[in-house]
């Protein structure tokens, strides 16, 4: 039944993780205006850390429960969508503190 509900949890979650991997860094330049986003990594984060909490928490329980192939191969799908998010979050992370940002928006 546990992992029932683990499943559910996740696959309730697919577009929230979805969207977070999908966010852009700067929304200015995802639509093609060449300026700095000030507003910081906020928009990105508050979408991608419930993702990267249920999903590293469920890459974490699902590979412990490895008793079967099944397990293991949705603890990687759980993994990389862990990763997908991630990236993006540096990469808003590096968008908000690099040089030309910390000078602008200051």
């Amino acid at each position: 039944m546990r992992r029932l509900v683990l499943y559910l949890v996740l696959v309730a979650a697919l577009p929230v993780a979805i969207l977070a991997a999908a966010l852009p860094a700067n929304s200015y330049k995802a639509q093609g205006i060449a300026a700095l986003d000030c507003d910081g990594p906020i928009s990105v984060f508050i979408i991608a850390l419930p993702a990267l909490l249920i999903y590293g928490a469920g890459t974490i329980l699902l590979y412990r429960d490895g008793s079967r192939r099944f397990h293991r191969i949705a603890a990687l799908c759980c993994l990389l969508l862990t990763l997908a998010v991630g990236w993006n979050v540096a990469a808003a992370l590096r968008e908000s503190y690099g040089d030309a940002s910390i000078e602008a928006c200051a």
